[in-house]
């Protein structure tokens, strides 16, 4: 078993929007990921998404709800089937609780699209 150091984990990689894999339960990815500007809007037809802010400010908006603003140590669930868009400004530090085999942009293919999740060192 190992432990993972956030604040050390968030300073091994500088790429914003690219999650990284810190583990793994019951099929389930912890993931963390730098945000920063407008990410894509996009859903997960078969996936909730949890997303938790480590530091910074996170704004997820939806197109028919309003939208969440998170501050350092808050979350939220995105539902399944749910269209929306994070905001990162300034720059923010998340820690997302999905599905494994989750994609971060769900059912939009784009240039941020990351197929294979690198995990931590």
């Amino acid at each position: 078993m190992e432990k993972v150091a956030l604040a050390e984990a968030f300073g091994s990689f500088e790429e914003t929007w690219s999650p990284r894999l810190a583990g793994e339960l019951n099929g389930q990815a912890v993931k963390l990921a730098k945000a920063d500007g407008e990410f894509v809007w996009h859903s997960h037809a078969d996936a909730d998404e949890l997303f938790f802010v480590h530091s910074g400010r996170l704004r997820i908006e939806f197109r028919e709800a309003d939208n969440v603003v998170l501050e350092e140590g808050e979350l939220t669930v995105v539902p399944r089937g749910t269209d929306h868009r994070p905001v990162a400004e300034p720059e923010a530090e998340i820690l997302l609780f999905e599905p494994t085999e989750t994609r971060n942009t769900g059912d939009v293919e784009t240039d941020e699209t990351v197929t294979d999740v690198e995990r931590l060192d």
